[in-house]
Order: C-alpha cells, then sequence, then structure tokens
C-alpha cells in the first residue's frame, strides 16, 4: 500500500522514460485476421496512465470481491485524487481505518460504496483509473 497520496512506499518503483513499441494494427479478440506490421511508435505505460503524477498512487488489489468490475486479486490499480468521484467509479477509500477498493454507487439516500457498511466512516482517497492484471503468471 502507498505511504501516502505523495508517492510510493518502499518496495515500489514509478517507471520512468521506459516505452515499448505500440502497432497500429488490431489484435482480433475472436476469430484472429492475419497481422499487420505497422509500427505506430513507442508507449509509454506511465504517460498513458498517469495524468497528475503528483495526485496519482498505486496499490495492488487484495480479494476478489470486485472481480465484476474486472479487477483480480493482485491487480495493480492506478489511483488519482484528483479525479471527482462519480456514480459507477471504481475508487479507493479508507474503511475501519484501513484501505478498500469499491464501487460508488448514487442511491435515493445518497452516496455509498457497494458491499460497505453504510454506518463506518468512510473518505474517498481517490478514482481508479486503470487496472493491470497480469495473465501469465510466471
Amino acid at each position: 500500500m502507498p505511504s501516502g497520496p505523495d508517492g510510493p512506499s518502499r518496495g515500489q518503483s514509478v517507471l520512468k522514460n521506459a516505452t515499448a513499441p505500440i502497432y497500429s494494427a488490431l489484435v482480433a479478440a475472436g476469430f484472429p485476421s492475419p497481422a499487420d506490421d505497422h509500427l505506430e511508435g513507442q508507449l509509454d505505460l506511465h504517460q498513458l496512465m498517469v495524468k497528475r503524477p503528483a495526485a496519482t498512487f498505486f496499490c495492488r488489489a487484495d480479494g476478489d470481491s470486485m472481480t465484476g468490475a474486472g479487477i483480480q486479486n493482485g491487480d495493480l490499480l492506478v489511483v488519482d485524487r484528483s479525479v471527482q468521484p462519480h456514480d459507477g467509479d471504481v475508487v479507493v477509500a479508507t474503511l475501519d481505518g484501513g484501505l478498500t477498493v469499491k464501487q460508488m454507487r448514487k442511491t435515493a439516500c445518497g452516496w455509498e460504496l457497494a458491499s460497505a457498511n453504510p454506518d463506518e466512516g468512510v473518505q474517498i482517497w481517490g478514482v481508479v483509473t486503470f487496472s493491470v492484471s497480469a495473465l501469465a503468471k510466471r
């Protein structure tokens, strides 16, 4: 978990100037099509995922309560504290003195976190803007 909103904690690193080639061809997720060899340029994942570096931190999801939102146990979450949360956003919030990742819902009574106890004090830390999943576990 991060040491706070100001940056990563010990043992975490932030990639800077790390790019990889990106191809303009779309990859079919259904029936395969012939590959297209057009190099589009370089992709910097940090530049893509971190719009406001001073307000962004990374953390890992723990548990499987957010699989319906596409977040798996162990996923790397990119959280932007400067984004105003809206209905349906996935957020990182404090709950019972710890951090939790939940989906915000607007109800007739106000805002709630899906799966959260409404009697517990909650403070929104930021909106999850990206989730990075490892598919090959090696």
